[in-house]
């Protein structure tokens, strides 16, 4: 068995944990000493601090996406398997039971050994998109804490110990790189340069929730569609402390830490056309990914969490895609950091609740697009894409839902156009848009939900993050 589990990628500690080890001996007296066998650590993937911080400026010599033969211009739509209808759903017991307090059913229950590895070309794409992320959250926590003095952290009222709090999720990065890499094997993405959209450690904090929401959205919304149960498993215990780090910075930003009562998914697509731009060059023959770029849509009223009055501005971002805020021009009066009233005051914080909200329903939002075909990511060699010739409506896509909401005044000689937020609620109680969420042009309003949102694809002309609380 050790062997087979080597050839399947297995590190040390799967080995223990599968192969069984010697526990501790239990004693019921205190003893003045006691030692054991010290058990096996997995060393970490190798990892350095990057020096190079810029965009890139070369020529790229690999361009679009990684292919093959293409089926078919999209995935049809088609019903659930009647079997999945059949269950009665009523509590009681339809089948034997394999085991003592053990349900029928279930996957991967049957007592097979897991294998922690990948197993079709489904499950290699995304969980390699997962380590991009995992990337450049490393060097991005990194170089925050060398890129801004203290001096600026403790105006912004963050002390040493929050300094620690980033360092330590650094720190947390090293080992999700790990475990990926470890079931990706020896193709597995290594670690690039990167261009960050800021200037100011506030423009830092704001790309940081933002970058760690998508980070978080992409890997929910694969993750029940991976063929390997076991990687899975793994992901899943690395993603939940990525959203712990997302309401860190949603908290170091005077943000409300969770104004949502469900979490967002999105597809790969849409994780990797938010990353791609902050990713200047790789190494060489470095592995490439088959996802989408959509071209960037600018959101021209995006509300600027770091003002008092959020939703009053008007192109205050630094550019697409992230719509990361910007601090140019807001007078320090005007600067929420500053202010000291409840309602008022956007400092660090364990909760923050604005008197002013950043975004409402029936605000009139104002868009910008960009055309597709434009260089981008690693080497400027992905190149934006999309099918969409003429879009129709803006689709608001957070917790469960994905509501529609028509394009207005649609000019396509400068690709600009305007849409009201709707009304709408996930359940009674909760409205639906708000936090950290996403926004698609789209040419029709397709009806998907979070387990089959990438048959939206074909249909977005354009995506971005959108600050609605």
């Amino acid at each position: 068995m050790k062997q087979q589990l080597s050839q399947s990628g297995f590190c040390a500690a799967f080995l223990a944990l599968v192969c069984g080890s010697r526990a501790a001996p239990y004693v019921s007296e205190p003893q003045t000493t006691f030692s054991q066998q010290p058990t096996t650590t997995v060393p970490v993937v190798p990892h350095t601090n990057v020096t190079f911080h810029g965009p890139f400026e070369g020529t790229p010599t690999t361009t679009g996406a990684l292919s093959t033969t293409v089926l078919a211009a999209s995935i049809p739509a088609r019903p659930p398997p009647p079997e999945l209808l059949k269950y009665p759903a009523d509590g009681k017991l339809h089948g034997d039971q394999p085991a003592p307090y053990t349900p029928s059913g279930g996957i991967g229950t049957n007592g097979s050994v897991p294998v922690y590895r990948v197993a079709s070309d489904f499950d290699y794409q995304s969980l390699a998109l997962a380590l991009y992320h995992e990337w450049i959250e490393l060097d991005l926590f990194h170089w925050g804490l060398a890129r801004f003095p203290e001096s600026e952290f403790e105006a912004n009222k963050l002390t040493a110990e929050d300094r620690y709090l980033l360092q330590f999720m650094a720190e947390q990065e090293v080992g999700h790189a790990t475990i990926l890499t470890n079931m990706l094997g020896p193709q597995a993405p290594r670690q690039c340069t990167y261009n960050y959209p800021v200037t100011s450690l506030r423009e830092y904090l704001d790309f940081c929730q933002k970058l760690t929401r998508w980070s978080e959205a992409g890997v929910y919304g694969f993750l029940p569609h991976l063929n390997s149960g076991p990687a899975a498993q793994l992901l899943l215990q690395s993603i939940t402390t990525e959203a712990r780090q997302q309401m860190i910075f949603r908290q170091f930003s005077g943000l409300f830490p969770m104004p949502v009562w469900f979490m967002v998914a999105v597809p790969q697509s849409w994780a990797w056309t938010m990353l791609a731009p902050y990713i200047s060059s790789c190494p060489y023959n470095q592995t490439r990914l088959v996802w989408q770029n959509f071209p960037a849509l600018h959101v021209l009223n995006q509300p600027n969490s770091a003002r008092i009055n959020g939703s009053d501005v008007w192109n205050e971002t630094t550019g697409g895609w992230s719509n990361t805020l910007s601090t140019q021009d807001i007078a320090r009066s005007e600067f929420c950091v500053n202010a000291t009233a409840v309602g008022e005051s956007c400092a660090p914080g364990i909760t923050r609740n604005r008197t002013e909200p950043l975004s409402y329903p029936g605000r009139q939002v104002f868009l910008k697009w960009d055309d597709p075909g434009r260089p981008v990511g690693p080497n400027n060699s992905y190149v934006t894409a999309t099918e969409v010739e003429v879009p129709r409506f803006a689709a608001w896509v957070t917790q469960l839902n994905v509501t529609y909401s028509p394009l207005e005044d649609v000019n396509l000689s400068n690709r600009t156009a305007y849409t009201i937020q709707p009304n709408v609620s996930t359940l009674e109680g909760d409205p639906a848009i708000n936090g950290t969420m996403f926004l698609a042009l789209t040419d029709i309003d397709l009806y998907v939900t979070p387990y089959n949102l990438t048959q939206l694809n074909p249909h977005v002309a354009a995506l971005a993050m959108y600050q609605a609380g």
